[in-house]
């Protein structure tokens, strides 16, 4: 069996042109593997903590060299000559040298970075694809699929241009879309929402995570610009597609009040409720992602209780990918769809062990980006061999968003040939 014979990370940019890690694995048979670390604006209070030297006078304070110090002489000499498909016994050896429970002594980025790279190298040393790899070591579902997509096609909050309150305005293709006929979709209407926008003048620029950043005022206003984009193509709403809400609601929360640029005064947590109530009425919202802020949790019961079985619920920083969390989360029915980052939490043993949770429970899986990408399309392999039923990767723009559609199309193509060859 192959040997791990070294790893070696550096420090590279994201998308947004701020400092990550990334990492370079070798095999003792001459095989290497290369992934890198995937970073967030909105970060929630739950998450693992990145390390990051806060020195002002390099890089912001956001350089990672430390992390990447922390692979090349802490780590890499414990996990050379180990078996690499031995995942679980590696991410517990990381677990073991950090030593705490949020990440902070080597960092999040420093872990995932190792994680996600044997990871890869399990695939490679079974000369399978790596979504094969994970699909058949973990056994989460019992088919290989490609996942629905959600589109994130306006940003506003931390992603936007600070003008709309609500951090992403979606487009979900209907489950009964193929991948190709959903990425099509997604160009189509991202495409004419541009044009719609040019003409009204509104048109501002692209948010971090490739959404147009429009000069509109009101959330209302995006759901109206988004109907007349979809009228003036060949799809019909709530046919074809539907909208969702990433409202990273913790962002617009404070004092107890939820302030919205919809009107003068701030909403109670009940008048909240009754926003999202009639936006899925109005507008055929049927995924709403961290609708109240982390703590508001008796929010989190009144809303899945009341939309739950009509509407994705989806906890993201609510729950950041944390088995307790996520147990609490079900045990208090606080929502019904599970978001997953895998830097949330730090090792890919800890995230399967989060998605098989969920999913006995009964709830959904997304797989979701980070507004800091870089090129890797791990999260895409991961996706399908997990079986999660959606991916979050953005828009149909911006070539970090661009890479993993590729790579989903890639797959696609390669289930397709399988399945003709199996009929």
């Amino acid at each position: 069996m192959p040997k791990i014979q070294g790893i070696y990370a550096r420090e590279i940019l994201d998308s947004r042109g701020l400092p990550t890690v990334e990492c370079t694995l070798w095999l003792d048979t001459g095989g290497i593997v290369i992934t890198s670390v995937p970073t967030g604006t909105s970060v929630g209070k739950y998450e693992a903590m990145e390390l990051r030297e806060k020195d002002p006078n390099r890089m912001i304070g956001k350089g990672v060299l430390k992390a990447v110090q922390n692979i090349n002489a802490l780590i890499a000499p414990q996990i050379v000559g180990k078996d690499p498909t031995q995942q679980e016994e590696i991410d517990q050896l990381l677990l073991t040298l950090d030593g705490t429970a949020d990440k902070s002594n080597l960092g999040a980025n420093t872990i995932l970075g190792v994680s996600q790279a044997v990871c890869k190298a399990g695939a490679l040393t079974n000369n399978v694809a790596l979504y094969y790899y994970i699909f058949n070591k973990y056994q989460l579902t019992h088919e290989l699929l490609i996942p629905s997509n959600i589109f994130s096609v306006i940003n506003g909050g931390e992603h936007g241009a600070d003008n709309l309150d609500l951090q992403e305005f979606q487009i979900l293709p209907a489950s009964h879309i193929s991948f190709p006929e959903s990425l099509s979709m997604a160009v189509t209407l991202f495409q004419k929402l541009e044009e719609i926008l040019v003409l009204k003048g509104a048109i501002h620029s692209v948010g971090l995570v490739g959404g147009f950043t429009p000069n509109l005022y009101s959330n209302s206003d995006v759901f109206e610009i988004l109907v007349e984009t979809i009228k003036s193509s060949p799809y019909t709403l709530a046919q074809d597609l539907f909208f969702g809400v990433d409202a990273a609601a913790s962002e617009f929360y404070g004092g107890g009040r939820y302030t919205l640029r919809d009107r003068a005064q701030p909403y109670t947590s009940s008048e909240l409720l009754e926003y999202y109530q009639k936006l899925r009425s109005l507008y055929n919202v049927f995924y709403l992602e961290d609708p109240f802020a982390d703590d508001d949790t008796g929010s989190w019961q009144k809303i899945t209780a009341a939309l739950g079985e009509t509407t994705k619920i989806v906890g993201d920083s609510l729950v950041a990918t944390s088995l307790e969390r996520v147990q609490e989360a079900i045990d208090k029915k606080f929502c019904n769809t599970l978001l997953v980052k895998p830097n949330q939490v730090g090792t890919i043993t800890e995230t399967i062990k989060v998605i098989s949770l969920a999913r006995q429970a009964g709830w959904s899986i997304v797989l979701s980006h980070r507004s800091g990408e870089t090129n890797d399309d791990f999260i895409a392999d991961f996706a399908v061999g997990v079986g999660a039923q959606y991916t979050k990767f953005g828009p149909p723009n911006r070539g970090e968003r661009i890479a993993k559609y590729n790579r989903l199309s890639q797959i696609y193509l390669e289930l397709e040939l399988v399945r003709q060859k199996q009929s």
